[in-house]
């Protein structure tokens, strides 16, 4: 499943370990090395929350491994044979399944969902398919309001939990728009379940995991029974680490109730993509994106997408306590795997998509560029600032910060640029590039965008309009400060104000915490990303305090 919290950002740092001549694909050796010194870098704490990793070509493992601890109250390490929560990596099984059922002739994906959940409002125009690659129209359960304030906490049936959402208007009419859909995949399961007679999770166990030798993969409720070496989730609140908020694995359910482990994950690579799964039709269909979702590149619980060139077949899962990734490229027969047991983090740590995508290219001799900065005095720099306009109502802004170059798409945080060469520049966070391009007097025209470094590229034109004025904080005495601290709630939203050193900061369950700066004795502002915050007037604790961000505005009450 996917983030349920309106992020203020996530931050991931990363590094790159030495790869010098690193033009053939690395063997066992070569990649333990990067690996090892990877992890190092990016979890240097062996006491708190890590990853397990898997990287493999063919049915050769390149590389497994674990850094950071299992459980953090009891001291115990990770390794990579135990079990994590999967998230949304359980929508491709799902998919699967179905598929599976299809060329079994028990539905076709073009049936109604009224076939499968009588009485569904607006069934009779939703297909399985576009419950498969979210082109339903379908509200999603997870962005309702309250659902994360004590219902998702709910043991519910497939029955229950489709009420939840059946009555809400949808985002759009059947098939005329795409948007990622956790409601979509609940109705899977219950497409699953009505077509096989079993529950869908049981399905998969004895279609699946049994045949396949998949013994640590299954349905990851734990008040049914133990799950032997399962790891603890954690989240970041105030800062320090907590043990991720309860919720009831029946809620998830086909969107993202499975558990596995790195092993299991590459036996299902296998299996899944070298055809021993599926028809080759069917396992067509699953990775090609048709209609509304090929702008989305979203196939069937798979995104077809570009790793340095080649084509990549992944997809990622974020739950309370875990984030995951689990990636194939087919040309190199590559597979990376890894598993996070935590739903947030703090610098090094790298992002569970980033560490895969890293780790995949140095698999085929690809390597992402080190990130080792050239000296560019600040005059230099500044010959990069200005706007570039994407389109009317987006543009990147540039502008020289504290001696570094900065890029800030309008609504996003701000990103520190890291110079490696004339005119190109490597995000500092994540993969992706900058290039700027200049006409034949050498003035700077334009930028050349690469979102994780991959393609042509966006051309975006420099214009010459003004900088975007900084906004100006002003100092105010602690006691003022003070009023504002404390803990606010909006519909299963939690935030937290916390004053340290006469600093404020605001931090969202599942987030790092942010600066806030000062414009008045009540308006406070990110620096990070275009937000700000107002609390409520007086001299009492303030009651309430609103977020207006990307459009939205919320108010979150005092606890």
């Amino acid at each position: 499943m996917r983030a349920w919290l309106l992020p203020l950002l996530t931050l991931v740092a990363v590094f790159q370990p030495g790869t010098a001549g690193a033009e053939q694909p690395a063997s066992a050796a070569e990649m333990a090395q990067y690996a090892t010194e990877l992890l190092e870098q990016a979890y240097p704490d062996r006491s708190q929350p890590g990853v397990a990793v898997l990287v493999a070509r063919g049915d050769t493992v390149l590389y497994r491994g674990a850094r950071g601890a299992a459980n953090i109250e009891l001291g115990v390490p990770l390794s990579p044979d135990q079990v994590f929560r999967l998230g949304s990596i359980t929508k491709q099984v799902a998919a699967a399944g179905v598929l599976k059922l299809a060329e079994d002739g028990k539905l076709s994906l073009d049936d109604p969902l009224l076939k499968f959940v009588p009485g569904y409002p607006g069934g009779d125009k939703v297909t399985v398919r576009m419950l498969l690659n979210h082109t339903s129209g379908i509200r999603s359960y997870t962005d309702l309001p309250r659902v994360m304030d004590g219902p998702i906490q709910k043991t519910v049936s497939t029955a229950q939990l489709v009420d939840t959402f059946k009555a809400e208007k949808p985002d759009f009419a059947p098939g005329e728009g795409w948007k990622y859909n956790n409601s979509g995949y609940v109705l899977v399961g219950a497409v699953i379940e009505a077509a096989s007679g079993m529950p869908w999770h049981a399905y998969l166990k004895k279609t699946f995991f049994d045949p396949l030798g998949m013994q640590h993969t299954g349905y990851g409720d734990e008040t049914v029974a133990v799950i032997p070496g399962h790891v603890t989730g954690y989240t970041l609140a105030n800062d320090k680490w907590a043990v991720a908020r309860y919720l009831s694995m029946t809620q998830p359910h086909a969107a993202g109730a499975l558990v596995s482990t790195v092993d299991d994950l590459l036996r299902w690579n296998r299996a899944l993509h070298e055809g021993k799964l599926l028809k080759s039709d069917s396992y067509r269909q699953m990775i090609t994106p048709i209609g509304k979702a090929q702008d989305a590149k979203y196939g069937f619980g798979i995104t077809h997408d570009q790793l340095r060139g080649q084509d990549m077949l992944q997809h990622g899962g974020g739950i309370f306590g875990f984030s995951t990734y689990l990636l194939y490229l087919p040309a190199g027969d590559v597979t990376a795997a890894v598993l996070y047991n935590a739903d947030s983090g703090r610098p090094p740590a790298i992002g569970t998509d980033t560490l895969a995508r890293m780790l995949a290219a140095r698999a085929i001799g690809k390597p992402y560029p080190q990130k080792q900065a050239i000296a560019i005095d600040a005059a230099a720099l500044g010959e990069y600032e200005g706007v570039y306009r994407i389109d009317k109502d987006a543009a990147r802004a540039l502008r020289v910060v504290d001696g570094k170059l900065t890029s800030q798409r309008t609504g996003s945080p701000s990103y520190v640029l890291v110079p490696i060469g004339k005119d190109d520049f490597l995000f500092e966070e994540g993969l992706s590039r900058m290039r700027f391009e200049r006409d034949a007097a050498g003035k700077l025209t334009a930028m050349r965008f690469f979102p994780d470094d991959e393609g042509a590229g966006e051309l975006v034109a420099r214009t010459s309009e003004a900088l975007p004025v900084e906004r100006a904080a002003v100092d105010l005495p602690r006691s003022v400060l003070e009023r504002l601290a404390g803990a606010y709630a909006h519909q299963g939203m939690a935030m937290t104000v916390a004053l340290a050193d006469d600093k404020l900061t605001a931090q969202l369950t599942g987030q790092p915490p942010f600066e806030l700066f000062a414009e008045s004795q009540t308006k406070f502002f990110l620096k990070v990303v275009e937000a700000s915050l107002e609390f409520t007037p007086g001299s009492e604790p303030a009651a309430a305090v609103t977020l207006r961000q990307g459009g939205q505005l919320i108010e979150f009450k005092r606890q």
